[in-house]
């Protein structure tokens, strides 16, 4: 078979084999993360404060626990096996979710709460996050095995299936968060469940397009007993399905989760230390330069995750949500976001390999000083609207501009850091620091949580916020998220030369 016959679109096979496994998979993720912080305000009548906490915590620990399902797969099972098993998880937890109980309600001024039903429901996440664990780093690495090193189709290849991400998570807007708050909770959640299964499903049957890539390194490992009773392998799946318990307790402590992620991330640099002593000059430099630009992604993604707590709160409170007539709901708001990355990124990718060719493609800490930046004026649009909407709601074509900013600043971090991790990476290491690169995002989720929380307006859940008090905590907050942005964005700017002497021509 010639190359070009093992190609799609000038790029191989197996890449949509993963777009369309990441599409589903992100499918069941957002449509559940859509619904979420109103399942909870609304349904479970938790506070504004406790609601955006538990997404936070949430949504930290779907991204930190990477680091361990990264490090698993680079010693044991390769990037293959560990997708398979994170996408089982997935599909327990989603389907699990489902279910609903009783709503709480308000009796003699206290709230009763369906305690079994929230037990479901917790456990429920914590299989989502083991599942995301494993699968989120890994399928993300087996797109960079897919190519060489330097292959200058990976930064596209990576853009393309960025763009799987957003076209499920589209569709997870419309689909998911229309049943859910049309015919009831039950039915979104369950629909992500479903999209999970079809994910898993591709997965499975598309395995013959790899070309071997992501498999394990030393299979005869896997095949070994431990203590003379089970085999490593199927150790490895017995307790990350137990660490699915420890998950159900952590989740339900915030200051815990925070503890958690602060810890871990001190004992990644003290590892990526350790591993940079080992490399010479050149690879130990690119090891640091992959580094400041993690640390810079934290901001950009405590800013973009506004998304799911404050921004989604604002959406149902102070806009005006009438587009041509028809009034959206809610949590639809954020469809925008996967909708301009669907339409922009092959406009983006179309860009960066024209400007290739002309050797004016902006450098990668360039690429990320764009995206603060984008992410900070996103936020300078609601300001805008704010003001000028005087006593009323907020016009919807401020949020139309900022999603944009938002998505321009998405496409200029995330695809292009991704594709950064597997260049400047040690080849022993790219699994580990793929699941740094999501720890980072844990952390900034959790920051995300509690700057939501400046704009918190906290009441029991029948007493509906007035407009006035929600559009002063929501500009007060959208004003500092400006600031941030434009602030952080500048220093990187500043420190590009370094940054780029550092990388040693990795583009």
């Amino acid at each position: 078979m010639s190359k070009r016959e093992g190609e799609i679109l000038g790029h191989p096979k197996g890449l949509f084999v993963l777009f369309f496994t990441e599409m589903w998979e992100r499918f069941s993720f957002y449509g559940m993360k859509g619904l979420l912080i109103y399942y909870l305000v609304r349904y479970h009548l938790f506070t504004d404060t406790n609601g955006n906490l538990l997404v936070g915590s949430y949504a930290a620990l779907v991204y930190a626990m990477p680091v361990l399902g990264g490090y698993l797969a680079d010693k044991y099972l390769g990037f293959r096996k560990a997708v398979t098993f994170g996408a089982i998880l997935l599909v327990l937890g989603h389907l699990g979710m489902a279910y609903e109980g009783h709503a709480a309600e308000i009796v003699d001024g206290v709230v009763k709460r369906d305690s079994a039903a929230l037990q479901v429901f917790y456990f429920s996440l914590s299989l989502i996050v083991m599942g995301v664990g494993f699968l989120k780093a890994n399928i993300s690495s087996i797109v960079g095995e897919l190519y060489e090193k330097q292959d200058p189709r990976k930064e596209s290849g990576f853009t393309i299936f960025y763009m799987g991400i957003n076209l499920g998570s589209l569709l997870a807007t419309i689909v998911c968060v229309w049943l859910g708050e049309e015919y009831g909770w039950a039915y979104g959640f369950g629909s992500a469940g479903i999209g999970m299964l079809l994910g898993l499903l591709v997965f499975i049957s598309g395995k013959k397009h790899f070309m071997g890539k992501g498999e394990p390194k030393n299979p005869a490992i896997l095949k070994e007993k431990v203590a003379g009773i089970i085999s490593r392998e199927n150790l490895i799946y017995l307790l990350g399905f137990l660490g699915s318990f420890v998950v159900w307790q952590m989740i339900q402590r915030h200051s815990v989760v925070g503890s958690l992620l602060l810890g871990s991330g001190v004992i990644s640099l003290i590892y990526i230390g350790w591993e940079a002593t080992k490399l010479d000059k050149v690879g130990r430099d690119r090891l640091i330069a992959l580094t400041i630009l993690i640390l810079f992604s934290v901001v950009f993604w405590a800013l973009f995750e506004q998304a799911y707590t404050s921004l989604s709160l604002f959406s149902e409170r102070a806009l005006d949500r009438n587009v041509f007539g028809m009034e959206l709901k809610p949590g639809q708001v954020n469809l925008f976001n996967a909708l301009f990355i669907v339409l922009f990124a092959p406009i983006f990718a179309w860009i960066w390999n024209k400007l290739s060719k002309v050797n004016a493609n902006p450098n990668t800490v360039i690429k990320f000083s764009l995206s603060l930046i984008f992410a900070g004026l996103g936020f300078g649009a609601l300001v805008i609207g704010g003001n000028v909407s005087g006593t009323e709601k907020v016009a919807f074509i401020w949020i139309i501009f900022m999603y944009m900013l938002h998505t321009f600043g998405e496409l200029c971090l995330s695809p292009v850091g991704l594709s950064s991790v597997t260049k400047l990476s040690p080849t022993k290491i790219v699994g580990f620091m793929m699941g740094v690169w999501f720890l980072a995002t844990a952390g900034s989720e959790y920051i995300a949580a509690l700057l939501a929380n400046i704009a918190s307006i906290d009441h029991s859940g029948d007493e509906a916020a007035s407009l006035a008090v929600a559009k002063a905590s929501y500009m007060n907050l959208f004003e500092f998220l400006l600031y941030t942005g434009l602030i952080a964005g500048a220093v990187l700017l500043l420190l590009s030369p370094l940054v780029k002497k550092l990388m040693h021509g990795v583009k």
